[in-house]
């Protein structure tokens, strides 16, 4: 996210938040109790919103999936679970899933910002040249 892009900007998920530092949190209400479940603190929204998903899935059994932010991905995460558990098991089965899809979502942003950066100093070095021809030439760059 660079400094033009504000958080509004951004799509926003169900049950996630963010801090004033950066990282994305989430938590869940225990259906029919007071009590909250803290499912983390991630560096990505979309790990922190698959949390909420996992966890809300688990405690509301819900006949439809409007409320899950990726309800698509409910085979790839939810399916391994066994259906009877605790509101602390669930808990730490939210958070496990949320982590790893931070760290895969961390480990893939390297290689796109290497991918960006490329296509960026390429088409920088393509504007130069032009503008330099362009000035070489006695015409006026229009890009500067």
């Amino acid at each position: 996210m660079d400094a033009s892009t504000s958080c509004d900007d951004q799509k926003k998920y169900k049950g996630v938040r963010r801090r004033k530092w950066g990282k994305w949190v989430s938590e869940i209400r225990v259906p029919g109790k007071q009590e909250r479940l803290w499912l983390g603190s991630y560096s990505t929204p979309e790990a922190a919103a698959v949390a909420r998903d996992v966890a809300f899935y688990y405690l509301r059994r819900p006949s439809t999936l409007d409320n899950l932010n990726f309800p698509q991905m409910l085979p790839s995460y939810y399916s391994s679970v066994d259906t009877d558990m605790s509101p602390r098991y669930i808990q730490k089965v939210a958070s496990d899933t949320g982590m790893a899809v931070d760290a895969r979502l961390i480990m893939q942003r390297p290689r796109v910002m290497e991918e960006d950066q490329r296509m960026e100093k390429n088409e920088s070095a393509s504007i130069d040249d032009c503008c330099w021809e362009g000035i070489v030439q006695g015409g006026a760059c229009e890009t500067w």
